[in-house]
């Protein structure tokens, strides 16, 4: 049996939909925290998001970090999601910042580049046109060995491969009604009276397109285990 390694910062950013989907496909999915997690025994690693700045100088985002190098030189498959693929980013020599725009949310299109097509995880994806965004902070530059993916409105990154077995996406693709619902009554304050219940609605009206789409993402990964 194939086992997949999920990091799990925070309790309200679970992995949802992908740990569904890793289990219906077959493998054996371990959730645990960056400052227990070890990666002997796992054939794949996730690395979910969260509301730390892959920049803090914290305890779990430094073991995050240290986790994603090590994977690398070891060539595990590895996929970071939002903090996730921005720890990655910085682990392996990127940039992070602020986002410029302000806090991205909500159903947003998926800006494919040419290079996707051929992407070993991501080319069977690129039918995908939307994902749910909920992030601060962006990755700036790519790491000497990135690859863009995937761009965002004004260019902004929005999938990477970093290594030659990491990948990074900004958006969620793991997310479920409840955990939209949840972190949209976190933020309330932080945006236009009305604006995050338009956002759950979206996302809502698009579970059964989201669902389908990025279901094959648990197999992608799973595939580059053989």
């Amino acid at each position: 049996m194939v086992r997949v390694l999920v990091v799990q910062f925070q309790d309200d950013a679970p992995p949802a939909w992908l740990g569904d989907w890793l289990l219906a496909a077959g493998a054996g999915v371990d959730v645990v925290g960056p400052t227990e997690a070890a990666l002997d025994r796992y054939d794949a690693m996730v690395v979910l998001g969260g509301s730390p700045s892959a920049d803090d100088d914290r305890p779990d985002v430094r073991a995050a970090q240290d986790l994603v190098r090590e994977a690398a030189q070891r060539r595990l498959p590895t996929l970071g999601i939002c903090l996730g693929h921005q720890v990655a980013a910085v682990a392996l020599g990127g940039t992070v910042a602020r986002n410029p725009d302000g806090q991205q949310v909500g159903l947003t299109p998926v800006g494919w580049l040419d290079a996707a097509a051929e992407d070993p995880l991501l080319g069977t994806l690129t039918d995908v046109r939307h994902a749910v965004h909920w992030n601060g902070d962006v990755v700036v530059e790519l790491p000497p060995s990135g690859t863009l993916l995937a761009t965002a409105s004004g260019g902004r990154v929005q999938a990477a491969r970093l290594a030659e077995t990491v990948w990074g996406v900004q958006w969620h693709p793991e997310v479920d009604d409840r955990v939209i619902t949840s972190w949209a009554e976190e933020d309330r304050a932080a945006h236009p009276p009305g604006r995050v219940d338009t956002v759950v609605a979206e996302v809502r009206a698009a579970r059964a397109e989201l669902e389908q789409g990025w279901r094959g993402l648990a197999t992608s990964l799973l595939r580059l285990t053989a």
